[in-house]
């Protein structure tokens, strides 16, 4: 019986691959079908990404890679980022632990973190410096949010940016001066001067943006300090 002899194979043969048969493989797969689903996904994978932080943060700190004072800095930064970040996802998930077993998350740690809702190392003094911490990060993320997608009318924005400035000025610990508190206030002055249908332009849009997000850097650095 002759054995087939297959020469050249490589060189001048194809072997079809699982595109070839099938077409709709290399189709791009949308997560989405709008922009409202596009933000739920967006909002999700920030919450997903949230937990996953706070998991490696305590990680860290237990085995000694992260000094105590920037571990708390940073855990406070990040519980107050979750906190903003979870509201946005409450409707479906409203228990974190819902969350957690829809997207297969082994967090332990970052559980316990979020349930204390303080970093391992503050003590439970009433919370108080750690509730104004976590109100002025969720006001910051919320504000800048709204400007990103377009919101610059007056009476929308007036409450949140007024509400920052106050706790802020509540905040004992932060510098008279701080000039993160400083162009927080010249944008609240800005917005008292406008009417409640008022709506800023493309222009103070962005530079309210810039403002914020340096001020927000300003108040992160002196949080791990």
């Amino acid at each position: 019986m002759a054995v087939p002899v297959f020469s050249d194979v490589g060189s001048h043969s194809h072997i079809p691959s699982a595109t070839d048969i099938n077409p709709k493989l290399s189709q791009e797969v949308r997560l989405y079908e709008n922009s409202r689903e596009r933000e739920e996904i967006d909002n999700r994978a920030n919450v997903f990404a949230l937990i996953n932080t706070i998991q490696a943060l305590e990680k860290a700190y237990l085995k000694d890679a992260v000094n105590p004072s920037e571990y708390a800095s940073q855990c406070s930064i990040l519980l107050a980022q979750y906190t903003a970040a979870f509201k946005l996802v409450r409707e479906k998930f409203p228990k974190v632990e819902d969350f957690m077993t829809r997207y297969l998350l082994d967090c332990p740690a970052a559980l316990e973190r979020i349930k204390e809702g303080r970093p391992l190392t503050v003590q439970d003094d009433g919370g108080n410096v750690q509730k104004l911490i976590a109100e002025i990060v969720s006001l910051f993320i919320t504000i800048m949010d709204r400007l990103r997608l377009e919101i610059k009318a007056m009476d929308e924005l007036h409450p949140d940016v007024k509400e920052l400035y106050e706790i802020m000025s509540k905040m004992s610990s932060l510098p008279r001066d701080f000039e993160g508190r400083t162009k927080v206030r010249k944008w609240l002055d800005n917005l008292n001067a406008m009417s409640a249908s008022d709506e800023l332009s493309e222009d103070q849009v962005r530079q309210m943006l810039f403002d914020l997000e340096s001020a927000y850097n300003d108040f992160n650095r002196f949080l791990a300090h």
